[in-house]
């Protein structure tokens, strides 16, 4: 099978089989990010689809879902993504949905009907790298769209009865910015159909445009107690009914709970890591936690 960039996945799609529709990402220029970096972007043709859609049995065995390879997979046209569905249904008819990581602007170009028909055809949960909702973060890491854009295509997501996964990545903005992002990416979720928000913290990586930033001095990171505090509000301000899931390396606590019912407990759970775990020994999980970057 064909996989440029090895297999990446959240750790929630470990039970998937994998298929590439996509190599390296459309837009390759967050400064926080180091994946994708070993191939340009581009689409695959149908015959390398289909190929290794043939394949899926043999190394996937009866998947229930396929999660799509490449950073941002639904920037696939849509006559690809539903002919790629197709293929998949002949081919592996124990796949009941598709999901694959997403950029919020892959789908300014297909239109609310056309992501109601992809739902028709197994599409739901992609995983969505929103980040935040803060103009000057988004500005900042270079992501490519404001929080506008964002919203205007969850709510066409939204329309389109398409539920989806979003990340709320806490951290983002450095120290002292925690307040703002975590209120404006509660807001700019606000309503949404989310099924799941699943965060992790940022983590500065060698070779990124953001670490550089952060030699120089030009970018900060916030603390670990200071992230945890930015933590407990965005949950606090959050209105959807969801799960929040931490199961990421760079989140010092593991944790699957219902929104807005289990909302308390979780901001007390967060206190209690605060209140028991020193700022030191955070740092050092973070600095063991790097190594999985």
């Amino acid at each position: 099978m064909h996989f440029t960039s090895g297999i990446n996945r959240p750790p929630f799609e470990a039970n998937s089989g994998y298929l590439q529709v996509t190599s390296g990402c459309s837009h390759a220029s967050c400064a926080f990010c180091s994946y994708y970096k070993d191939a340009r972007f581009q689409q695959s043709s149908l015959e390398e689809i289909k190929e290794d859609v043939l394949e899926i049995p043999r190394y996937f065995g009866a998947p229930e879902r396929i999660f799509l390879q490449g950073a941002d997979a639904f920037a696939a046209d849509y006559d690809v993504l539903m002919q790629t569905a197709e293929l998949i249904h002949t081919y592996v008819p124990s796949v009941k949905s598709i999901g694959g990581y997403a950029r919020i602007d892959n789908f300014c170009q297909k239109s609310v009907e056309q992501i109601r028909d992809l739902v028709k055809v197994g599409y739901s949960n992609p995983y969505i790298g929103v980040e935040s909702g803060d103009d000057a973060i988004l500005k900042m890491m270079h992501k490519g769209y404001d929080a506008a854009l964002a919203r205007a295509q969850m709510e066409k997501l939204t329309e389109a009865s398409m539920p989806f996964i979003a990340n709320f990545l806490n951290g983002l903005g450095g120290a002292g910015n925690g307040l703002s992002h975590a209120q404006k990416t509660a807001e700019i979720y606000e309503g949404m159909n989310i099924s799941m928000i699943e965060v992790s913290s940022l983590t500065l990586i060698p070779k990124t445009s953001l670490y550089r930033r952060m030699q120089k001095g030009a970018f900060v990171e916030a603390g670990e107690h200071e992230r945890l505090q930015e933590m407990q509000v965005f949950i606090r301000c959050l209105t959807n009914e969801t799960i929040f899931l931490s199961d990421h390396a760079s989140v010092p606590f593991k944790v699957r709970v219902k929104l807005p019912e289990q909302k308390q407990e979780l901001i007390n759970g967060i206190q209690s890591v605060i209140d028991h775990v020193s700022e030191e020994q955070l740092r050092m999980r973070r600095k063991t936690a790097e190594m999985y970057f």
